[in-house]
């Protein structure tokens, strides 16, 4: 029930900023008059991401917020945070693990129209209880689709290895793994 009440939090958060990325798309088309960013404008993204067995007993489910801003109408570079939890229950064993992570990225968007495929990089460092602190670099890939002409819906998907030093970057890189995530976000 735990697990369902924060959940509930994080789509409720999503839903209750649909209305403030409306009034901000309203009151931002006098300065562009097309849809999507243009260059110097900012963006706000939160996402979320989730998963359970059939059982509900092993769980986990995240949030991540990203700020960024357009260099071009195609590039955007910004910083990331990530919050992770999992609850994990096992022949006795009970736990909850909660993780982090904080990125810088870059991105580049392709076309002009609602939908905006894009594809980009990742670094930072990842810490918390289920992991021991380290780097993190990833590359990513996903697509934005403009609902509103500065509000869109986005889905990503990044390829995440860990590393301490250049020389375990490159042992890692194989050994890596995929997040997913979908979310939702305005430009200002």
């Amino acid at each position: 029930m735990k697990r369902l009440t924060k959940a509930s939090l994080v789509a409720l958060v999503s839903v209750s900023l649909l209305p403030a990325s409306y009034a901000m798309a309203q009151s931002s088309m006098g300065g562009h008059g097309t849809m999507g960013p243009q260059a110097g404008d900012n963006e706000f993204t939160l996402s979320g991401t989730g998963s359970s067995d059939k059982d509900f007993d092993n769980s986990s489910f995240g949030a991540s917020v990203d700020y960024g801003w357009y260099l071009s109408r195609s590039t955007l570079v910004g910083v990331r945070q990530s919050v992770n939890f999992a609850d994990v229950e096992g022949e006795g064993i009970s736990d909850d693990f909660w993780n982090g992570s904080t990125r810088g990225f870059a991105d580049y968007h392709f076309g002009l129209g609602a939908a905006r495929p894009f594809v980009g990089a990742s670094l930072g460092a990842i810490y918390g209880d289920g992991v021991k602190d380290t780097g993190v670099a990833g590359l990513e890939t996903g697509l934005k689709y403009y609902v509103l002409p500065t509000t869109f819906i986005q889905a990503r998907a990044e390829y995440q290895f860990l590393f301490e030093d250049s020389d375990t970057a490159e042992d890692n890189f194989d050994d890596g793994v995929w997040a997913y995530t979908f979310g939702m976000g305005v430009n200002f």
